[in-house]
């Protein structure tokens, strides 16, 4: 039996609403996957599947020690006190969770208003020039501090931004000061960033070893932007252990996070491989990003998995939504409901020219609504089965749940396809290539057989 610990009201879950996909699944498919989705999730929690070495994400929101969350919160109000603008450095797992909760989360930071926030901005996701030039345009004049991410200190997109970074924190406020705004989330005792961090005497967090950079949000990785973007970590962590308890320990049959990992399943067999997550806020776009990552990353091997796409209505409903409607009908729709947390009246006098006037008295909120219930019905009679998700409101318990949420359906739907979810041998092919043509040493051999097919048209 799972033993379960932690967890609080369960007021603050994510449910899910699979009423127009059943066009598509039935009743008896769902009860057998649910059966089988329950076995998958015994073997997740007693570590006994593939990858359990990396099942350390299972406990963060009730394992965290407090001595941990403390100087999380210590080190962030460090960085606040001496910095207007904090670049957080990182890729992938390093970087998506965290900017999906900063993004989701802005505007309701839980300390007052009265206090300095610092901007944060991102760096070590790309090898653009151009993005990076823009990035130390805008820095100068500015107290800044880099906060850089990287369980090994070596990968390109990161290890490139940081050097720069750290040369122009030197030249700007000398070496002995530069080394106070720099904090290292790295790995415990081995690697590049690990090595530096101790020569110079850097703040340094631990990446656990047993948790992989997708499943990491709840770790140093997202807790310290967040906390320095004066949010509430405690309040998240309390908010994943809730869904924790949930997701973890309640009956199959009242399971979101199974219903959900076996509704994909079963929309994927029957012809569906991509889905695509979708919502009406704007400030759910990088959750979408985050969770592209951890599904597509985790599903994706052997010619498997579903391919995972993003949408902002109503706003894609203007570009994407014809191939919605009329398109190949290879996908299904997952839509994220959250409450908004502010709201808009729209006022309009009766003889406006614009034609308006029937909106007079209606609110913002309940216009994204309908235009959400019209979509739904349209893709729905179009032929795309429709799941729902509700998120109960914008707050950080409420994105600590949808981590869990997402990162247990995604676990379980991994073993039900048979593959191991927290691994990614795909990821390390273009870096192959890569450091062959950058003339990395030891790359010589790789190096000449690129150019040799290159010259050969392949």
């Amino acid at each position: 039996m799972l033993e379960i610990r932690g967890g609080v009201g369960m007021s603050g879950l994510i449910r899910l609403d699979d009423t127009w996909a059943l066009d598509h699944i039935d009743a008896e498919e769902i009860d057998g996957g649910m059966r089988e989705a329950a076995l998958q999730l015994q073997l997740l929690v007693d570590r006994k599947g593939a990858g359990s070495e990396y099942t350390g994400w299972l406990n963060l929101p009730i394992d965290a020690p407090d001595s941990v969350v403390a100087r999380l919160e210590h080190a962030a109000a460090d960085l606040r006190e001496q910095s207007d603008t904090v670049v957080v450095c990182g890729i992938g797992g390093s970087y998506l969770g965290a900017r999906a909760g900063l993004e989701f989360l802005a505007g309701v930071p839980s300390r007052s208003a009265t206090d300095s926030l610092p901007d944060i901005l991102f760096a070590g996701n790309s090898l653009s020039s151009w993005q990076l030039q823009k990035l130390l345009d805008r820095l100068a004049g500015h107290r800044f501090s880099v906060v850089v991410i990287s369980k090994s200190g070596t990968t390109l997109e990161t290890a490139v931004a940081f050097h720069i970074l750290r040369t122009e924190l030197v030249r700007r406020f000398g070496a002995g000061k530069a080394r106070t705004r720099i904090v290292a989330i790295t790995d415990s005792e081995h690697g590049t960033l690990h090595d530096l961090a101790r020569d110079q005497g850097l703040v340094t967090f631990d990446l656990p070893r047993d948790v992989g950079g997708r499943y990491s949000v709840l770790t140093p990785v997202g807790l310290l932007p967040f906390a320095i973007a004066g949010l509430n970590i405690r309040a998240m962590l309390q908010g994943a252990a809730e869904q924790r308890t949930a997701s973890l320990g309640s009956p199959a049959a009242t399971n979101d996070a199974l219903h959900y990992a076996v509704a994909r399943r079963l929309l994927n067999t029957s012809g569906k491989n991509i889905e695509l997550l979708t919502s009406f806020e704007p400030c759910l776009h990088f959750v979408g990003e985050w969770w592209k990552q951890l599904f597509g990353e985790s599903e994706g091997k052997n010619g498997k998995g579903i391919f995972p796409a993003s949408a902002e209505f109503t706003t894609d409903l203007h570009s994407l939504g014809q191939y919605v409607q009329e398109g190949t009908h290879s996908l299904f729709e997952t839509v994220v409901d959250v409450p908004a947390p502010a709201d808009v009246a729209f006022l309009c006098d009766a003889d406006s020219p614009d034609g308006l006037a029937y909106l007079n008295g209606r609110s913002l909120s309940a216009m994204n609504h309908d235009a959400r219930i019209a979509t739904l019905l349209a893709h729905h009679d179009g032929g795309v089965p429709v799941l729902q998700l509700t998120v109960p409101d914008v707050s950080e318990g409420s994105f600590g749940a949808a981590v869990y949420f997402f990162e247990v359906a995604c676990a379980v739907g991994g073993y039900m396809l048979g593959i191991n979810p927290f691994d990614q041998p795909g990821v390390e092919a273009y870096k192959h290539n890569m450091f062959a043509l950058l003339a990395k040493p030891g790359t010589e051999v790789e190096a000449a057989d690129i150019r040799s097919r290159l010259a050969r048209g392949n």
